[in-house]
């Protein structure tokens, strides 16, 4: 049995230190870029509950991975607020020995009513997904189910309850690109952290091409036309925003997050759990690893730590660093669906 908070690299010497747990593969919007409509109607088989790993179950597999050195852990969906019972879980794994970092990303829609109870529970870092401060352009992204005050009232409940809220915000071509300077206004003007996403490819019918990236140096020139920013150091290794102080404006930042145009996958450290009990080693997978039945099943504590190690030890992963390659383009047609597993 591997000693406590043992290291493991894959095959290309990349640690296993992050993950990122799907608590449903459900969701109240139907964002384009993520989880379209036309593809997830009325009739789309999502998971039933029975599914779904049990906290317990959750908690069994979450100290497996941080006896393997995982110690930041962030729960994602789907939407997580949908999950029933949800501070009982964040209970529990505030609990673990060895967990640094706790967060959790929401769009943000039923925040204003379960944040206290969340805080209560020992969350203290959340992220909110909010792409337009145009009610009508973020409708037109979320399929119409979006209220930006809802929004933005979640944003502000959360900062009266103490949490450190941060802001992602996708920006695509012919889309959004109007929206970067309001964001950048109202996180700065509220002290909010801000995360610039280049559009990615992930999943299958998002109807991504490169055409339609607005680039982080596009989104960059466009901010400093109002705002000097200065580049500050990672806050940990395997950090994929690249991460900027705005001058004079002290604890406002803003990040750019450039899988696409600046491919990180040298440092990437996460893993990522569906709400299923799969193990994806990439963001980008055409398939996981089904730890489940293992979960489940009459194995050890020691059993299931060493078939996630043997997982993530033959990883190889690098997706982003070879997306144009011919042979690659082809492989994406499969990948796993983001409401699956997580942005």
């Amino acid at each position: 049995m591997p000693k406590p908070f043992e290291t493991i690299p894959d095959t290309r010497g990349r640690v296993l230190q992050s993950l990122r747990l799907s608590l449903v593969d459900r969701c109240n919007f139907r964002c384009t870029y993520c989880m379209p409509s036309e593809i997830f109607g009325a009739d789309y088989p999502f998971l039933g509950k029975k599914d779904w790993l049990t906290f317990d179950e959750i908690e069994r597999v979450i100290r497996a991975f941080v006896h393997l050195g995982v110690s930041r852990i962030r729960l994602t969906g789907g939407e997580p607020l949908l999950r029933p019972q949800l501070p009982e879980l964040v209970s529990k794994l505030c609990q673990i020995d060895g967990i640094r970092d706790l967060a959790l990303t929401t769009n943000g829609s039923r925040l204003e009513e379960a944040g206290e109870a969340l805080f209560q529970s020992g969350l203290r870092r959340i992220t909110i997904s909010l792409d337009s401060l145009d009610p009508e352009i973020l409708e037109n992204i979320s399929g119409a189910k979006a209220s930006v005050q809802k929004i933005l009232n979640g944003i502000e409940s959360a900062i009266k309850l103490g949490f450190e809220v941060k802001v992602n915000t996708v920006i695509m071509r012919d889309t959004n690109e109007s929206q970067i300077l309001p964001m950048a206004r109202y996180c700065i003007g509220k002290n909010i952290p801000l995360r610039f996403i280049e559009f990615m490819d992930v999943g299958n019918h998002n109807d991504w091409t490169m055409d339609r990236v607005v680039t982080s140096r596009e989104i960059q020139d466009v901010v400093t036309r109002e705002f000097d920013i200065k580049p500050v150091n990672p806050l940990f290794h395997g950090e994929v925003a690249r991460r900027y102080a705005v001058v004079n404006r002290p604890g406002s930042e803003i990040g750019f997050i450039s899988s696409v145009t600046q491919p990180f996958c040298s440092s990437c450290n996460r893993g990522r759990i569906s709400s299923d009990g799969k193990f994806f080693t990439c963001l980008f997978s055409q398939s996981g690893h089904d730890l489940r039945d293992i979960i489940r099943g009459s194995t050890s504590e020691s059993q299931l730590i060493d078939a996630i190690s043997k997982i993530w030890i033959a990883r190889d992963d690098r997706y982003s660093e070879i997306r144009m390659q011919e042979k690659q383009k082809q492989l994406g047609k499969q990948k796993v669906e983001m409401g699956y597993i997580g942005g």
